[in-house]
């Protein structure tokens, strides 16, 4: 079969490898489609410490079970579409305990530990659906747009921080997927939204998705200046750091009012030290929340909102590549010119 592999030092090849074979545990399921994530666009541009070489890479994905082991709980058949919370917790630590998977001590992700979805075929493994990781998905004509309910379940994580709502203000630095995904949560919640986005490019391209939401590029007064006086002075109640930069966390944290809550959502290559002034967290009473992966209750939730319409994933998706272009599918999320790209196999 055809798989999309790391070598380390920034090295992903298409290449020709044995197909999987789940053997006594776990699932062998025909992939249908993988989206790519932004943190997979790191590891393109940047490489990636925490996966190893040699791995079939990509985690938003869905697919039909062909093969399944005897025993495994959950109720599963051939013949399944399933999609799974691709970072997987050990059941046993503390964190798994408290029911936060996804900050186990322990962690296995799905293309990063376990071989992902860039590929024709990949095996959810045994653990995955010991700890309830795999889910059913609605047989629909369609099954692509379900490739984002891994996103969306890392927005719903981010946000139950967050405790957003109806009337609030929530800044969102970043028009992204990740953006435009907290916009559309935020808004159904009844927030008012605020997307900073210096690129007049990719303004054009969320404000095409997204209803009654304001952009602002900056201004002289810069974008913190602008959220301040476009709220009558208090400032956002939220702010949602949706983005790899480390200058929209300071602008993030200056954009809110007192009491405000501020997510540092989009992680920051080769560190993140010194852009938050502990002083106005400290004096204004800010709280600020980290967030990593989702968990399977939320993945589900995500699933849900999708199928229920709350969340229009397929409007999202910019354009869909065979497995053969996916390097050119990289290549135009790296570049920016698709919002969100989702691998589809023949």
């Amino acid at each position: 079969m055809r798989a999309y592999r790391y070598w380390g030092d920034r090295e992903l090849r298409l290449e020709d490898v044995p197909a999987p074979v789940p053997g006594s545990e776990g699932a062998l399921v025909k992939i249908v489609a993988c989206s790519i994530c932004g943190t997979d666009v790191r590891m393109y541009r940047f490489g990636s410490e925490k996966t190893d070489k040699g791995r079939i890479v990509g985690h938003e994905m869905v697919g039909l079970i062909t093969e399944l082991a005897p025993g495994l709980p959950g109720g599963f058949k051939t013949g399944d579409y399933v999609s799974m919370a691709p970072a997987i917790g050990c059941g046993e630590c503390y964190s798994c305990v408290k029911g936060r998977t996804n900050m186990c001590d322990h962690l296995a992700t799905m293309g990063f530990q376990y071989d992902g979805g860039f590929a024709e075929y990949a095996v959810f493994p045994k653990r995955a659906f010991l700890m309830g990781n795999v889910y059913t998905l609605p047989p629909l004509d369609d099954m692509v747009p379900f490739t984002l309910s891994e996103p969306l379940a890392c927005v719903i994580n981010a946000q139950s921080y967050l405790r957003i709502e109806a009337g609030e203000d929530v800044a969102i630095f970043g028009s992204g997927i990740i953006g435009c995904m907290h916009a559309e949560l935020a808004r159904a919640r009844g927030a008012r939204v605020f997307i900073v986005e210096p690129s007049e490019e990719r303004r054009r391209q969320a404000g095409e998705l997204l209803d009654d939401v304001t952009f602002i590029a900056g201004g002289k007064e810069g974008a913190a200046g602008e959220i301040i006086r476009l709220t009558g002075g208090k400032g956002a109640d939220a702010a949602i750091i949706a983005c790899s930069v480390g200058a929209a966390q300071s602008d993030g944290l200056q954009s809110l009012a007192k009491c405000g809550r501020l997510s540092l959502f989009g992680g920051l290559p080769g560190g993140g030290s010194g852009f938050l002034d502990s002083n106005r967290i400290h004096y204004r009473e800010i709280g600020v929340f980290g967030v990593h992966a989702s968990t399977p209750a939320q993945n589900k939730t995500a699933m849900e909102l999708l199928r229920g319409g709350t969340i229009n994933a397929g409007k999202f998706i910019s354009k869909r590549y065979p497995l053969s272009e996916i390097e050119t599918a990289f290549r135009e999320a790296a570049e920016g010119s698709v919002l969100k790209a989702v691998i589809v196999m023949d």
